[in-house]
């Protein structure tokens, strides 16, 4: 039993993560190669090792000849005579099988078996940290600041380096040497030199999984992380929704005493943090993404995607943000592009009023062909203009009253009695007084 060599395949394993059967056939091409650099050909040579013991053995295939004159090549025939020495049931024609000592190579095919060892197990960790990292890929890793490269930053991520290049880093952030920091995988590359691993610093998915790690509702989905928006160094907004209605969706990310939100602000380097309330109604969606300023009215149209939101006059400001970002923030988080106005501005404004949108409710009520109104049985709707045939009266009846009159009269003035009394001019006498 070879126990060198078991203990150093052992170590291999549980240090690269290389597996033994991996390393068992780097050793099979090195012999062969050694082999072929010593004799010229290995065409019929062959390796075969025990995986449990680790003892391994090399033999060549050659035909027996009767005589050693009748030898054409050494590698590939041997003689009655000397298979026999080997084999004494040896015939002329049998293939036998001579074992070759690896002692016997001389030092340039050592140093090529060698190698090709070597080179086995190098290409095969680079593929076992491919792997790794490619499998977390879009996901967050803590890693370690070596040193910059020009306006790049080399991070050490553990068994492989990563690049956090100057369009990735927040403005503003300065690293340490030997500065653990968090980071996201943007993609991971397989390159002959080995896996290159670039992360950012930047991306909205880097506060999602702070915030998964972080709050035990979103990691169970209890919680869910709606939509986010974020300007990176300044502010983030995110949206979410319980899907409990016991869970507080916004409480639960905030935390008791904000300890969760405050752990991924101080992660972030103080970036300002918004947690609102997703709604399906995109008025209230809107009204909560433009939190903290108030909202007077939201006119959202889902299908241009458009909103029209009016605002006190003292919250303008604050609905509209340093330089915009707050309303800039508030329309990526919804994906409508939102239009803000005071209430000042909004009287004189197209699509700020409500006005403007009763109205067009109104015209959608038309009369019928049979002179009904297009309203409901009993119900209040105002006035309904009426043309009149007799007399050309344009008058407004309301709702209810009989449509079909033939002068103003007959519905203004009351009805006369059925039965009078006519009399002639001066035949008219007062009534006797008892």
């Amino acid at each position: 039993m070879n126990k060198e060599l078991m203990e150093a395949l052992d170590i291999l394993e549980r240090e690269k993560e290389i597996s033994k059967e991996t390393l068992f056939e780097a050793i099979e091409n090195s012999l062969l190669t050694a082999c072929k650099n010593h004799f010229g050909k290995a065409d019929n040579i062959h390796v075969e090792i025990d995986r449990e013991t680790c003892d391994f053995l090399v033999y060549a295939e050659k035909e027996v000849v009767p005589t050693a004159d009748e030898v054409e090549d050494d590698c590939l025939q041997i003689s009655l005579d000397d298979a026999r020495e080997l084999s004494f049931k040896a015939q002329v024609g049998d293939m036998l099988h001579v074992e070759i000592k690896s002692r016997e190579f001389g030092r340039i095919a050592t140093q090529n078996a060698k190698n090709v060892i070597l080179q086995k197990i190098r290409e095969e960790e680079r593929s076992v940290i491919y792997n790794q990292y490619y499998e977390k890929e879009r996901d967050v890793v803590t890693g370690v600041v070596q040193r910059y490269m020009g306006k790049n930053i080399s991070i050490n991520l553990g068994k492989a380096d990563a690049m956090l290049s100057e369009g990735e880093q927040v403005k503003g952030e300065v690293f340490r040497p030997t500065e653990r920091i968090k980071v996201y995988i943007l993609e991971v590359k397989n390159t002959p030199k080995g896996p290159r691993i670039n992360v950012s610093r930047t991306h909205p998915e880097l506060v999602k999984r702070l915030f998964e790690s972080e709050v035990t509702e979103i990691k169970d989905g209890t919680v869910e992380i709606k939509s986010i928006a974020r300007e990176a160094g300044s502010r983030t907004k995110i949206a979410v929704w319980s899907n409990n209605p016991n869970v507080d969706a916004v409480g639960a990310c905030v935390g008791m005493n904000g300890a969760r939100v405050n752990a991924i602000v101080d992660e972030l380097r103080g970036e300002k943090i918004d947690i609102v309330n997703w709604d399906e109604n995109p008025g209230n969606l809107i009204q909560n993404a433009l939190s903290p300023a108030k909202i007077v009215a939201v006119f959202a149209d889902p299908e241009e995607k458009t909103a029209k939101v009016v605002v006190p006059d003292y919250q303008l400001s604050l609905a509209i943000g340093k330089e915009g970002q707050n309303a800039r923030l508030a329309a990526r988080l919804t994906g409508y592009k939102v239009d803000i106005k005071s209430e000042t501005q909004a009287k004189d404004a197209p699509g700020f009023r409500y006005e403007d949108y009763v109205e067009e409710e109104y015209e959608d009520y038309g009369e019928y062909e049979d002179g009904e109104s297009g309203y409901g049985e009993g119900e209040e709707t105002g006035y309904e203009e009426t043309q009149y045939e007799e007399g050309e009266y344009e008058e407004y009846e309301q709702a209810g009253e009989p449509a079909n009159a033939e002068s103003y009269e007959e519905y203004v003035e009351p009805e006369a009695p059925e039965e009078t009394e006519e009399y002639d001019e001066g035949e008219w006498e007062a009534p006797d007084e008892e």
